[in-house]
């Protein structure tokens, strides 16, 4: 089953859907606009450079807003009634916009002309997008229920978790790709579905038909677990962890598939559409910042290296997305000798290795600003769980496991913790601070995202920062 492949036929028959209703829609435009503005014959109207701007535009209009109602997000397992709903939603705000940019500069000869277009062009590009969605949906749900498309899956695990595992996903329709041996002892799978061990990955995930990661460990510790866990998301496949509900792994707002206990691993609670405007969001506000406020950043950077002698701006690697290291960027708010351990130290209030000047920017916020860069990149997101050290998130996995889970989403410049929180000093006030992150990450959303860089905003023109 191959995701890109069936998005694109999600997207080449939305555009053919929506340009073929853009020409019946001209030719009733012409009924009763084209021939009372003067045109003389259905080719000349069609031929008219505004009519074919729109032919041109207007089905692109639909594809853009079709990505971002989170449509193309998920190209298999859609729901037809979560289609349908989707679907006319998408229809009823693409058409108004539509309506009001684009139709009402029509001068028909009645005002009642521009309700039966409205009507009209809602009704034939609800009824044929749905149509034509229906039948692709459906032509895929047949492949699948006489298995002749099926997810397949690689089990993580050779034990008897391993062997519930591979029933469960039986039930559930999944195709067995093979097992993987976490450790030394017996397999209790067959010998002949033994694919090798986890020092072999790289090379299975390449040669075999692999879906999606399955992790079923037996009697192992939790942060062996969560080490495996986080090897498995350098291959971009969406990971389900079979745990008991009783587990500390199951920390956090997720759901059994079907009442088995699988939890899906790389999932979160925001909706398609919210993940789609929030990427974009990111992409616009950062990309206004860096503009907008380069002024600043010089003005910032000059009075850093007056400070002190050192460099302007400080790197560090951090832990982001999907467990990927990333450098993240600040401007420079220690002596340039201060930070020289060989284990990182965390900054205490009052702590001796801040400058002067680099105590102002700490209560302004204003050292975080060079990470719009990092949003930009695509490392970090405006809102999300702040990211830590590789150092300090080995500490917080021992006694919080479930730390794992805001891995699922990108690191934020701001975050419900820093926000409610502010900044923690030692491991204990990280797990402290996890727990608002863990709230954000159960209930994230567009309005909580507003709402938390309000706070933020006030934050930082307050000078609550330290």
């Amino acid at each position: 089953m191959d995701r890109r492949r069936q998005t694109l036929i999600y997207v080449f028959s939305d555009f053919v859907t929506a340009a073929f209703v853009w020409l019946l829609l001209n030719m009733l435009r012409y009924v009763e606009v084209g021939q009372y503005n003067g045109f003389d014959t259905l080719a000349l109207y069609l031929a008219s450079s505004q009519v074919l701007k729109g032919q041109l535009l207007i089905p692109f209009f639909w594809l853009t807003l079709y990505y971002f109602s989170g449509y193309y997000n998920l190209p298999f397992g859609k729901s037809r009634i979560g289609e349908l709903f989707g679907t006319f939603v998408s229809v009823a705000i693409g058409v108004i916009f539509i309506f009001f940019a684009v139709i009402l500069n029509d001068l028909p000869r009645s005002f009642e002309i521009y309700l039966r277009i409205f009507f009209s062009y809602g009704a034939m590009q609800f009824f044929l997008t749905y149509a034509v969605r229906y039948s692709i949906t459906l032509h895929v749900l047949r492949k699948v229920r006489r298995h002749e498309w099926a997810l397949h899956v690689l089990v993580i695990g050779a034990g008897k978790q391993a062997l519930r595992a591979k029933d469960d996903l039986a039930k559930l329709g999944y195709r067995i790709t093979g097992f993987v041996r976490i450790d030394a002892a017996t397999p209790a799978v067959p010998e002949d579905e033994l694919l090798g061990s986890v020092d072999d990955l790289p090379q299975l995930v390449t040669a075999c038909p692999v879906d999606e990661l399955v992790l079923a460990p037996d009697a192992i510790p939790d942060a062996e677990i969560i080490r495996i866990l986080y090897s498995l998301y350098h291959y971009s496949l969406p990971i389900k962890i079979r745990v008991e509900k009783n587990n500390p792994l199951a920390r956090g707002k997720v759901k059994t598939i079907h009442g088995i206990p699988f939890i899906e691993v790389t999932a979160n609670n925001f909706s398609e559409a919210g993940k789609n405007i929030k990427h974009a969001m990111d992409k616009a506000v950062s990309v206004l910042v860096l503009v907008l406020f380069s002024p600043m950043y010089a003005c910032i950077a000059f009075r850093v290296k007056k400070s002190s002698p050192g460099p302007v701006f400080f790197s560090q690697e951090r832990i982001g997305y999907r467990g990927r290291p990333f450098t993240i960027y600040k401007f420079r708010t220690m002596y340039a000798e201060a930070d020289g351990r060989q284990d990182p130290l965390l900054t205490e209030r009052d702590d001796p290795r801040v400058t002067p000047f680099g105590r102002f920017l700490r209560k302004y916020r204003l050292d975080e600003i060079p990470q719009f860069w990092n949003v930009l990149k695509g490392d970090m997101s405006l809102v999300g769980p702040r990211p830590e050290q590789r150092y300090y998130i080995d500490r917080i996995v021992c006694k919080a496991p479930y730390y794992y889970l805001l891995h699922n989403v990108r690191p934020g410049i701001t975050s419900w913790g820093m926000v409610k929180y502010g900044y923690a000093d030692t491991v204990e006030k990280m797990i402290e601070r996890l727990d608002y992150d863990i709230m954000y990450y159960e209930n994230m959303s567009l309005s909580l995202d507003i709402m938390i860089l309000v706070y933020t905003i006030k934050i930082v023109l307050t000078g609550k920062g330290v």
